[in-house]
């Protein structure tokens, strides 16, 4: 799903009118909250951006149109829409048109709760009608047995005669009693998944006593100024004022515990992830060997080992030398195998004496060994545009000396 705001700056005109994605993407949040600010509008908190228009296939969002809205509430309420079906989607609108919302609190609390009504697009399948009111009527948690006896005809039947349905431009809409839900206080996003993330981070002032109140949820990896204006909507001045739990979704296992990742720095998470997230799945599976190899002691040395993996040699499920050496002589593309000569090759004596040679080990991934001409802590304590430079003045050095 996709939906286009033209916002303005009320207070300003002549700063002009800009059209914004929905939701945003993720590597486009920067440059939208600059476009925002050179209007001198897109706060954190404040409903400080006027809608002129809303384009896209969610009509009902046009009761915005005339509205001050902040840009992050709506980023969130597009992102929940995003995930519904046809039917949700035509239980938000309905529900939305019946009780005349406005107003962006309502609107997203109404995500939580308009799948408790029924709403008819289609009367001509009164079975099918029966069955969907049935199953809103009891949360969307029905078995199959119960739907098998159910007489879903009757049951469209009593609904539509024994109750007054309100006719809005996405259906006859029947509220089955709902009450607008109040999870979405207007100030910090109740948690949501909109997709793959590698890290949950949620985030408590630690000057908080309220229990109640939502954290800040955080799914890495993120743009850091999405992570600072998520703060500040919370009233944090920094990440220093709060406490940090985590919860692991996608991070390669031996990631995950390599160091206490719940006392690392929400940024220097992100950053983590954001390495992480560049790879394909089978240097992954190198990272994991890569860190059972370096030991690393905090996110940022993961993160410059995940920046840096071409610096290693890494072989997949080997775990002998006798292994090693089969694939160094057959596999790896260095020797002129001959099969016919294959009773006469040592592999196992090769492969320790390469492994000697490279100080390689093996972990569960395979087999690993570091080729990089700094030493490992040198590596993972320097900056990877730092460390390049330092690689190349040695060469050059290496160079002129020769």
């Amino acid at each position: 799903m996709r939906i286009k705001a033209a916002l303005y700056n009320a207070d300003h005109l002549e700063y002009g009118l800009v059209t914004i994605p929905f939701p945003i993407p993720q590597d486009q949040y920067n440059d939208t909250i600059k476009m925002l600010e050179a209007l001198d509008i897109g706060d954190p908190r404040a409903k400080d951006c006027m809608v002129k228009e809303i384009e896209g296939c969610v009509p009902s969002l046009k009761c915005l149109e005339g509205h001050r809205i902040n840009v992050d509430e709506l980023d969130y309420l597009v992102k929940r829409l995003d995930s519904f079906s046809d039917g949700e989607l035509a239980q938000f609108q309905g529900m939305a048109a019946k009780m005349g919302l406005s107003d962006m609190t309502d609107l997203i609390n109404l995500t939580f709760c308009c799948q408790q009504a029924t709403v008819i697009t289609d009367f001509s399948d009164l079975e099918q009608i029966g069955r969907d009111h049935y199953m809103n009527l009891h949360g969307g948690c029905v078995s199959t047995e119960e739907l098998e006896e159910l007489d879903s005809m009757e049951t469209a039947l009593l609904l539509i005669s024994e109750n007054e349905g309100t006719v809005t431009p996405y259906g006859v809409v029947y509220d089955n009693g709902m009450q607008l839900s109040r999870i979405y206080q207007g100030r910090n996003f109740p948690e949501y998944l909109y997709e793959e993330s590698l890290m949950t981070v949620s985030l408590r002032s630690i000057h908080d006593s309220d229990d109640s109140r939502e954290a800040v949820w955080l799914y890495l990896p993120t743009s850091e100024r999405q992570i600072e204006r998520m703060l500040w909507r919370d009233g944090m001045e920094s990440e220093d004022f709060a406490t940090l739990e985590i919860q692991i979704n996608n991070l390669p296992a031996a990631v995950e515990t390599a160091c206490p990742l719940e006392q690392e720095s929400v940024f220097d998470l992100n950053a983590m992830c954001a390495a992480i997230s560049k790879l394909a799945q089978a240097d992954r599976a190198k990272l994991e060997a890569v860190v059972a190899y370096a030991n690393p002691e905090s996110a940022a040395e993961i993160r410059r080992l995940a920046e840096n993996l071409d610096l290693f040699d890494f072989v997949p499920n080997v775990h002998t030398p006798g292994e090693y050496g089969r694939y160094m002589i057959q596999d790896s593309g260095h020797f002129d195998y001959d099969s016919n000569l294959d009773a006469f090759y040592d592999y196992e004596k090769y492969g320790q004496q390469r492994i000697q040679q490279e100080q390689g080990i093996f972990t569960e991934r395979g087999y690993i060994a570091y080729q990089g001409t700094l030493s490992l802590d040198e590596l993972m304590r320097k900056e990877p545009a730092e460390q390049y430079q330092r690689e190349q003045d040695e060469s050059m050095g290496m160079g002129g000396l020769s």
